[in-house]
């Protein structure tokens, strides 16, 4: 790796990594600041003002954005997490101080014209809507609402459509002066990039702004409970969430490893056998994900309402299982997979440059390739059997159920099952 690492006087740090051989970059701004930032009156605002990002700026129409990386053959996006907002490019060589340009001016510069307010709201209310009509995006915000109740990390990142009905041009400037301050801000570009050059290009357009005091973000608990929407779908959708490690954590490489093996690949045990030898569902996985203070192993699968009762059973039973007889072949292709997955990935600049934000977020640094690996070769067949025991027996769950699904086990009884 070649990461070249640069932070301003105000804390805006700059991140970079040449990938020789490459004719072009990814270049974004990754903003700490996403849905768990937010309170309650705000739910919804990080993403509400992603989307008024592209709306136009006091030097661009919305329209003069898209065409001035379009016009070069680029492309330009944004994404909300709940704990970050990242804005990004991808363009040729020749035109990153054009992307960079761009970026940093939807960033400083945004107008949030009133009529592009109410456009771009009709157009958020229409992706709540859609998403309440997909089951299997809705369930996990359901199943985050019951693992952190009362929390930032429990609402959902779209909002509640009441909150998003009633935001206005001072909700967004408030937000952007708590929220977007320079020592939360971290630009990253990978590929055919001059760390120099874009050192200079980002003292020129940030290093004006004032560092501020930060957020101090509410810690997470989780929790847990069950949430039961009975409705007359084709299938029933089922949503377990087990509480796991923060991404700070020594066993976040555990708790990755532990749910590829469980339900990550094809090869998998959940693929295996409730799909492969049973036949009860088309879609089944596990996957671990991770916060700043917390994280969960999640586990979803839809299946048909007369076959959830057996579906929620044999996965509390598998869960049991691991810890018994997970074997070493198991945790060596969950291990080569999370690799493989890993420098696949760093293939593509756009990764990169996201990778690289990430490690800023999580440690304040970009560890090494070879230091990630090892960390991942470290991990034991005892660890990942001591971790698989914990996740089926002690930790906390949270549960949630979507579809024809009146009969379905409670997480009560699930819980019974998982201490007998």
């Amino acid at each position: 790796m070649n990461v070249r690492l640069t932070e301003l006087p105000n804390g805006f740090r700059i991140a970079s990594e040449k990938m020789p051989g490459l004719q072009s970059a990814a270049i974004g701004i990754w903003v700490l600041a996403g849905a768990r930032h937010e309170r309650s009156e705000q739910n919804g605002i990080a993403h509400f003002l992603e989307h008024m990002a592209f709306k136009g700026t006091k030097r661009r129409s919305a329209l003069a954005i898209a065409e001035a990386i379009e016009d070069v053959g680029g492309y330009i996006n944004a994404y909300t997490t709940r704990e970050v907002t990242a804005y990004y490019a991808r363009v040729l060589e020749k035109d990153v101080p054009l992307a960079l340009d761009v970026v940093a001016d939807i960033l400083r510069n945004p107008v949030f014209d009133a009529n592009e307010i109410e456009v771009e709201r009709g157009v958020i209310l229409q992706e709540i809507g859609q998403a309440l009509d997909t089951p299997d995006d809705v369930i996990f915000d359901w199943l985050q609402e019951k693992a952190y109740p009362d929390h930032p990390l429990g609402r959902t990142i779209l909002g509640a459509e009441e909150r998003v009905r009633a935001f206005d041009r001072p909700d967004l400037e408030r937000f952007v002066d708590e929220q977007y301050q320079p020592q939360q801000m971290i630009l990253a570009a990978a590929g055919a990039v001059d760390h120099d050059a874009l050192v200079k290009q980002a003292e020129a357009t940030f290093s004006d702004m004032s560092r501020g005091e930060g957020s101090v973000l509410m810690p997470a608990r989780f929790e847990g409970g069950e949430s039961r929407v009975v409705k007359p779908l084709e299938q029933a959708h089922f949503a377990l969430a087990i509480e796991g490690p923060d991404y700070r954590d020594p066993r976040i490489h555990t708790a990755q490893i532990y749910a590829n093996a469980l339900g990550g690949s094809m090869s998998s045990r959940l693929f295996q056998e409730m799909r492969e030898r049973r036949g009860l569902c088309y879609t089944i996985f596990a996957q671990a994900g991770a916060y700043s203070d917390t994280g969960m192993t999640t586990i979803y699968a839809g299946t048909a309402a007369d076959q959830l009762a057996g579906l929620a059973e044999i996965t509390v039973d598998e869960l049991k299982r691991a810890a018994d007889d997970m074997r070493p072949d198991e945790i060596e292709r969950a291990r080569a997979q999370m690799k493989a997955g890993l420098l696949m990935g760093l293939e593509s600049p756009s990764n990169r440059a996201e990778r690289m934000a990430r490690m800023l977020q999580i440690w304040g640094r970009v560890p090494d390739l070879e230091e990630v690996i090892t960390r991942i070769d470290a991990v034991t067949l005892g660890d990942v059997r001591d971790f698989a025991a914990e996740t089926a027996a002690t930790a906390p769950a949270a549960l949630a159920l979507y579809g024809p699904v009146e009969d379905a086990p409670s997480l009560e009884e699930l819980q019974e099952r998982r201490a007998a």
